[in-house]
């Protein structure tokens, strides 16, 4: 019987890096004012007037090749600091908005017991315990009974 062959992992583009579009830095060497989308969010940053990345972020893979220009998936786009701006803050609506949607995911049609987790009410329709027929943990769902107006999630 033969054997099949492996297929070989599809080779990135090979472009000179003097013909690359945007200027690429390896890790390290990036200069002040220029951040990933990443290391922006930890800021508490969105990219506000950015229209796009201004630089690349060569992977790890790239830095052994200093004269090819880097089209892995796993590099970084670099954008700058000083367009950024603070990210927005959800209105109470919005996250009441959110609320309602993460406990129509979480909670069972069957006993109403709102869990702190997602069910699988597509398949199953209903909370484990209800489809196996045993009494769940209390750790797992909301003991409240009482009618409560605000349990926001956000």
């Amino acid at each position: 019987m033969p054997r099949t062959r492996r297929k070989r992992p599809r080779e990135a583009a090979k472009v000179p890096r003097s013909d690359a579009t945007l200027p690429e830095f390896d890790r390290g060497a990036v200069p002040e004012g220029l951040v990933t989308r990443r290391a922006l969010r930890e800021m508490g940053l969105s990219p506000g007037d950015n229209e796009g990345p201004v630089a690349i972020l060569r992977c790890c893979l790239c830095a052994t090749r200093p004269n090819w220009s880097c089209r892995h998936p796993t590099r970084g786009f670099l954008l700058r600091v000083d367009l950024a701006r603070p990210k927005r803050t959800p209105t109470l609506a919005q996250e009441l908005a959110l609320d309602r949607a993460i406990a129509a995911r979480s909670t069972c049609p069957k006993c109403a017991r709102r869990y702190v987790y997602c069910l699988p009410l597509r398949t199953v329709g209903s909370c484990d315990p209800c489809a196996q027929g045993y009494e769940p943990s209390p750790d797992t769902y909301f003991t409240s009974t009482a009618p409560v107006t605000h349990r926001l999630a956000a």
